[in-house]
């Protein structure tokens, strides 16, 4: 609901675009290092405990949202609400739990679908609230909805009993987050104050420093955040990278899209805030129709050629957005294109985390997916306006022949510094997948049927 407003909020604060990108990258920055914190606080206290804990702290998030005064005050409650960013992989745990091995990547693919068409809905309601109401109405709906979820989710949710006694790893989140906000900040500021300042090697110098910090950390406590030797096994390594690359290409994608629907012509499409919502709405659609059919398909063929798949369907969608981008119908088709192949890389992420792990590290195995996914996705945002405020050209009207520029935006070069970054997360991508082992669930399971 809040990606159409994304214009809206920069005009009415007066800021600029990477400024404005803090409003998802905020929100996604703390969900990463929440995620796999509250998905070990699940494994402790109990996973329904925690799930409704993630909703309380969003519900309070968007309540204060709703109330901003000023950009930054947007941007502390959207950090807040990252904390709701945790049930995603506490629910993806409670299927795992509940369901049976071979079922696993099923119910999967059904909850991937709910949470295509979320943001479906999102975009077509969100879109009609903030025209007509304004960008404050979007997070009071947003707060009525969580509260009808707190009393559903009460209601229905099984209890999981508490599997582990872990402690939980507060200092590598410390770091972390301290490194990846630090490396963030460089990329908002680079345009405006330059990449080489002291300002800026302060910043890259801390980012660098807390991540080595984080590395050292995680190699010594008894239960860090983040369990490096899991990266020994192929498909885990594979799953993380994979899913650090496919979330900052959908957000890369997104933010970008939003932008470019409501330039004015001929810098984008010229459309309202009500028409870009609805030119992005079949792509959330798109992912929720493909996402159960790429979840079924991981039980015959396995996640090899999925990620295979997908790889070369985002590059060809990132290669047609590049190319044909000048009418609202080739925006859509070059999206859903696009869109397709990132969900196909999506999808199997997740599975191939719960195949490759014991019951007792699927918790935090998943958690660590879902942090890494998240960085991903906190980094796609501030990338594609970074190119946004570098590469820009004015626009303006001609008054006694005299052309009087009026304002500064985003120019066709930083859309295709975008999607040539697309391009190459996909081609990265694609190097990534030809490396995963590849297992067949369905055939296990004939296997076992037989002898028995």
């Amino acid at each position: 609901m809040v990606i159409p407003a994304l214009p809206k909020i920069e005009d009415q604060f007066s800021t600029s675009a990477t400024t404005v990108a803090w409003i998802t990258s905020a929100y996604l920055i703390v969900g990463a290092v929440a995620s796999p914190v509250f998905g070990k606080l699940g494994d402790r206290y109990g996973k329904k405990k925690i799930y409704l804990l993630a909703i309380a702290f969003y519900s309070l998030a968007v309540l204060i949202a709703g109330f901003s005064t000023n950009i930054y005050m947007l941007i502390f409650a959207r950090a807040i609400q990252g904390l709701g960013f945790a049930v995603f992989p506490i629910a993806i745990a409670i299927i795992t739990d509940l369901f049976p091995r071979e079922r696993v990547a099923w119910a999967q693919s059904i909850l991937s679908a709910t949470l295509a068409l979320g943001p479906a809905l999102g975009l077509l309601i969100g879109a009609y609230i903030v025209q007509d109401l304004g960008w404050q109405y979007a997070f009071h709906t947003a707060f009525i909805l969580s509260i009808i979820l707190m009393f559903i989710s009460i209601r229905f949710i099984q209890e999981i009993p508490s599997k582990t006694k872990e402690r939980i790893d507060y200092l590598g989140a410390v770091f972390l987050m301290l490194a990846v906000i630090s490396l963030l900040v460089y990329l908002t500021e680079g345009p405006s104050i330059g990449w080489f300042s002291a300002t800026q090697f302060s910043l890259i110098l801390t980012s660098i420093i807390s991540f080595g910090v984080f590395i050292f950390v995680e190699r010594r406590v008894a239960e860090p955040l983040m369990k490096l030797d899991l990266f020994r096994i192929r498909n885990i390594m594979v799953a993380n990278i994979s899913g650090l690359i496919a979330g900052t290409a959908m957000f890369l994608m997104f933010i970008g899209l939003t932008y470019y629907a409501q330039l004015p012509k001929p810098y984008g499409l010229g459309l309202s805030i009500i028409d870009s919502g609805l030119l992005m709405a079949p792509v959330a659609l798109t992912m929720m129709v493909v996402g159960p059919i790429v979840g079924r398909l991981i039980n015959s063929t396995g996640p090899k050629p999925l990620l295979i798949f997908g790889s070369i369907v985002g590059i060809i969608g990132f290669l047609l957005l590049n190319a044909f981008n000048s009418t609202n119908i080739q925006v859509l088709l070059d999206t859903v294109v696009a869109s397709v192949g990132i969900i196909s890389l999506m999808i199997p992420l997740v599975n191939m985390v719960a195949v490759s792990l014991p019951e007792d590290q699927r918790g935090v195995g998943i958690g660590m997916n879902t942090l890494i996914r998240s960085i991903g996705s906190s980094v796609g945002p501030v990338i594609s306006t970074v190119f946004m405020d570098t590469y820009t050209a004015w626009i303006g009207y001609l008054f006694n022949n005299q052309y009087l520029p009026i304002a500064s935006v985003p120019s066709s070069e930083a859309f295709h510094y975008i999607y040539l970054v697309g391009i190459c997360l996909m081609f990265i991508n694609l190097l990534v997948a030809l490396l995963t082992k590849n297992y067949v669930l369905k055939q296990k399971v004939k296997t076992t049927e037989s002898v028995v």
